[in-house]
């Protein structure tokens, strides 16, 4: 079987299943099965696989074709330029949360510390920590599974020395105060779980998507805390759903928060609310 052949197969069967971006899923895939990049294969469309090459393909064909996420078949996906191994005990990082890193990085300085709740992969907390210097972060998460991943993201990204991980249900043991608070917590309305994408709803962890019955639990706990682990002047920034920003931002207003304001991502929804508490 040659590469251009499988590839326009795969994306057929891709679009079929109604495969948001089926060509490129199909790439993504093939690099996996080869490990050859995505440049290769376009550059060689006529190389035949091998037959461990075509076992593994039509492996991940049949898999992405059931729609589960193509982040977890290949246990990778990129994030803010850097690359995170996830599994489908974490949530798959998304373009959108790159919103909420670029904006925490307007209020991040050398030598602060931040605090990222319900961190998943890490890749808010170490994206900060690879793109700032002398920051330090202390990241939590409800899953042990969840922390095991984004401990050996730090390793990979050679942060390890900069961040420290608790399993806990949202804040950990008050040690200290923070500059930032940030967070993506779980956001959907319970209801609305099993209506989502297939992705979505048959394969990542419901326990990073449930928000509650309104999905603004999570929002509401974390403002109503966050008192006692920031600095006076220290920043709140929260990723929310693209329908949750003036619910957030009243909860902020409720909880003492100032200068609250709500910032739109690249699609022009918005997606993050943030507040200075002073």
């Amino acid at each position: 079987m040659r590469i251009s052949d499988a590839v326009n197969n795969g994306s057929r069967v891709f679009g079929a299943a109604g495969i948001e971006n089926p060509l490129t899923d199909a790439r993504i895939l093939m690099s996996a099965a080869t490990g050859l990049s995505t440049a290769d294969i376009l550059a060689h469309p006529e190389r035949e696989l091998s037959g461990s090459e075509e076992e593994l393909w039509l492996e991940y064909l049949t898999r992405r074709a059931n729609r589960e996420p193509a982040a977890y078949i290949t246990g990778t996906k990129e994030f803010m330029g850097l690359e995170f191994t996830v599994n489908e005990k974490t949530l798959v990082p998304r373009p959108d949360t790159e919103t909420l890193v670029e904006e925490a990085m307007l209020h991040l300085h050398d030598g602060m510390r931040f605090l990222d709740l319900c961190t998943g992969t890490g890749c808010i907390a170490l994206s900060l920590l690879r793109y700032s210097n002398d920051t330090q972060a202390v990241a939590t998460d409800i899953s042990a599974d969840a922390l095991a991943v984004a401990s050996d993201n730090a390793a990979r990204l050679g942060v390890s020395g900069r961040v420290r991980f608790e399993e806990t249900d949202l804040y950990p043991e008050p040690d200290g105060r923070f500059d930032l608070i940030v967070s993506n917590p779980p956001y959907i309305p319970s209801g609305d779980i099993p209506d989502l994408m297939p992705e979505v709803s048959k394969y990542e962890p419901a326990i990073a998507l449930d928000g509650g019955a309104d999905g603004l639990d999570l929002y509401r706990r974390i403002a109503e805390d966050a008192e006692r682990y920031l600095y006076s002047g220290g920043w709140l920034l929260c990723e929310t759903g693209f329908d949750q920003a003036a619910e957030v931002t009243a909860i902020l207003g409720s909880a003492g928060f100032k200068d609250i304001s709500v910032v739109k991502d690249l699609g022009g929804m918005d997606r993050v609310v943030k507040g200075c508490l002073y």
